[in-house]
């Protein structure tokens, strides 16, 4: 059989992924005031040594405001850096990409945690150590009933924003980061400028698709300067709102033009969340849901995209890439039930397990070698 595509190389800017398998950042909030720990590095560890390319971590927040709950990990004080770099170094010394995704909550922020019931804080949060702060937004609009009213951002502080973003950006990069992806999605704050639904400006961040691109294009132009050139920069965005009066498609297409022309490598588009939890969308979800926003971007805006949802089969991942809807196939939940999914991966697309183990972590390899050894000698006998 020949080499798959998802098992093959790919040169991204002065880095060489050694396959085309993502892990998805997806947030644990297990940080103590945005500083990683040991639960982080054993998460992050597992899925490098599951053989996958890149692994992304979770969102990441640029400020203290910023975070979504009281546990997210943060990269808005120099404290942060030596945490991370001891995930990267890692992530790094089992051949895989190190990467981060940077965001800020906007007016999700100051929430529970998922497990806690993904709302506003409550007094029973209170009471068990969760601590509220003063949120911001695109608007005073609160996300629904009960929740926090946000303060609108006024010009200035959009602009000292930026500036916070590039200083994570810096610290990133001081922690050992290769990759940075910058959160437009799931109605977070850059989101929340972007979707119709949450932006009532009738400022210059406001209006019609041009204001409402305005700073999300400022900010993502000085991120891809202050990321050096050798360095790729991915961008997540919801493709739509699910909402006829939200961010539609072609909204999408237009907006991955210019970010193309800014510098941006890759666009990752998921989808919903501008209202209710992350992902909350009018979208009927199914094997692979959002490839053809991918498959769109990448044919009608002329930039590489990484496909993302519900990819639990090898042969699927390998069609996306061999049909052009995708650049990079990026796994979340799945790796969380079998953090050795691309390992898996690439005996299920046809390489022999004996030659496959060569490329698994040595003090798995050898023994799993042996473990083949035995199961031969069993099929002979049976």
């Amino acid at each position: 059989m020949s080499q798959s595509l998802l098992f093959t190389p790919h040169d991204l800017r002065g880095i060489t992924v050694p396959n085309r398998l993502m892990i998805s950042p997806m947030a644990t909030y297990s940080a103590e005031d945005g500083v990683v720990g040991d639960w982080h590095l054993a998460h992050y560890g597992r899925f490098a040594l599951g053989g996958a390319g890149i692994v992304i971590a979770e969102a990441t927040a640029v400020t203290r405001q910023g975070r979504i709950t009281n546990g997210c990990a943060g990269l808005y004080d120099d404290k942060h850096i030596a945490p991370w770099k001891r995930v990267t170094d890692f992530i790094r010394s089992q051949g895989a990409v190190p990467g981060i995704q940077l965001g800020h909550g906007g007016r999700k922020g100051a929430m529970q945690r998922p497990w806690d019931g993904n709302g506003p804080l409550t007094a029973r949060n209170l009471a068990a150590g969760e601590r509220v702060w003063d949120i911001v937004s695109s608007t005073t609009t609160p996300v629904d009933d009960g929740w926090l009213i946000p303060a609108a951002l006024g010009t200035d502080e959009i602009r000292a924003l930026t500036d916070d973003w590039v200083a994570a950006a810096e610290r990133a990069l001081a922690a050992g980061f290769d990759w940075l992806e910058i959160h437009n999605a799931h109605g977070y704050l850059v989101h929340q400028f972007l979707s119709p639904l949450a932006n009532d400006r009738n400022d210059d961040y406001g209006g019609d698709f041009e204001g409402r691109t305005r700073w999300p294009l400022e900010l993502a132009a000085a991120l891809r300067e202050t990321w050096p050139a050798d360095k790729p920069v991915s961008l997540r965005i919801s493709a739509v709102d699910g909402d006829a009066l939200g961010w539609q498609m072609p909204d999408s297409i237009e907006y991955a033009k210019r970010l193309r022309a800014i510098g941006i490598d890759l666009i990752c588009p998921s989808s919903g969340g501008i209202r209710g939890s992350a992902t909350n969308a009018r979208v009927k979800r199914s094997y692979g849901y959002q490839v053809p926003y991918a498959r769109e971007i990448r044919r009608d805006a002329g930039i590489g995209t990484i496909a993302v949802g519900l990819i639990l089969d090898p042969d699927h991942a390998e069609a996306i890439l061999k049909d052009g809807d995708a650049d990079i196939v990026a796994i979340g939940r799945e790796a969380l039930v079998n953090p050795s999914w691309p390992q898996m991966a690439e005996q299920a697309l046809g390489r022999e397990a004996m030659q496959a183990y060569d490329d698994w972590p040595l003090q798995y390899g050898w023994w799993l070698k042996h473990r083949e050894q035995a199961l031969a000698g069993i099929r002979a006998e049976g």
